[in-house]
């Protein structure tokens, strides 16, 4: 973790939205301030672009410094309305979002960037109840991150998300069952021909399930599988398990297709074909 003492030993200067800073040397800027740089970027990610949501200016200081050393570009804002005319404007590749924010906090601004884009959302809370993170979740978000936190381990968690959400060079074949279709290649599903709006997480962990029909996997195993972690809450297996029944069963309460084996895990059923068409009410 990084101590209370280096987050003071940066000097920051910020101008408010709407407010220039004048004098020699020093050009206008605004808080949501775009910042760039030339050392070469990772070849597996790009020089992709990221926004950082964070109204405590000395943590985004040292956020924003450790993933522009990483390859990335950094679009800051600091507070939510802010941060939803940047994403508009800007189009990131992921969003790094406080949870606590002024105006509109972090759980409406993810709520809000879910209709209107399918980026990935990492969620930075200082509230570290199952409850809260749960919620944030549910809101959407791909990851969480709670205070205080090593920003090491926030870029790598930033890495993880991104290779899991930017096709892949040689994506895998297109696969079709019970009436869906996942296309790795364009990051996109449909259910008897209309598209789901899926999250990163949600697309990779139904992309899995489908792959390995019939197989009952512990949330241990998806965590690693899935999200890439030796460790972490089993809870964000559950709440994208839920949130996928929601967008791919016929009643969510009585799923058809990713069952619960008690005890154990989770499983993707294949139906049979009279079976697949009831599964989604024909």
């Amino acid at each position: 973790m990084i101590p209370v003492t280096a987050f003071s030993s940066y000097r920051i200067r910020t101008v408010r939205p709407g407010r220039a800073e004048s004098g020699a040397g020093h050009p206008q800027q605004t808080y949501a301030e775009s910042v760039t740089t030339n050392t070469a970027s990772s070849a597996e990610l790009g020089n992709r672009r990221i926004l950082l949501v964070e109204d405590e200016e000395t943590i985004a200081a040292v956020v924003r410094d450790y993933l522009v050393r990483a390859g990335f570009q950094v679009d800051t804002a600091g507070d939510g309305f802010t941060a939803l005319e940047v994403a508009t404007a800007r189009t990131p590749d992921l969003v790094i979002l406080d949870r606590m924010l002024p105006g509109l906090d972090g759980v409406e601004v993810c709520r809000r960037l879910r209709q209107t884009m399918s980026v990935p959302v990492i969620i930075v809370t200082a509230l570290g109840t199952e409850d809260d993170r749960i919620l944030g979740l549910e809101m959407g978000a791909d990851d969480y991150v709670t205070k205080p936190f090593s920003p090491r381990e926030l870029v790598l968690r930033v890495k993880s998300v991104l290779r899991r959400s930017i096709k892949d060079h040689t994506p895998e074949p297109a696969v079709q069952s019970a009436g869906l279709e996942l296309d790795p290649a364009s990051r996109t599903v449909t259910m008897l021909g209309s598209p789901l709006a899926l999250t990163a997480r949600e697309f990779d962990l139904l992309a899995f399930l489908m792959r390995r029909p019939n197989q009952v996997f512990s949330r241990e195993e998806l965590i690693k599988a899935v999200w890439g972690w030796d460790f972490g809450d089993l809870s964000t297996v559950t709440v994208h398990v839920r949130r996928l029944r929601e967008k791919i069963e016929a009643n969510p309460t009585k799923p058809e297709l990713l069952k619960t084996v008690w005890g154990i895990g989770y499983r993707f059923d294949v139906p049979t074909e009279g079976k697949a068409e009831a599964v989604h009410g024909g």
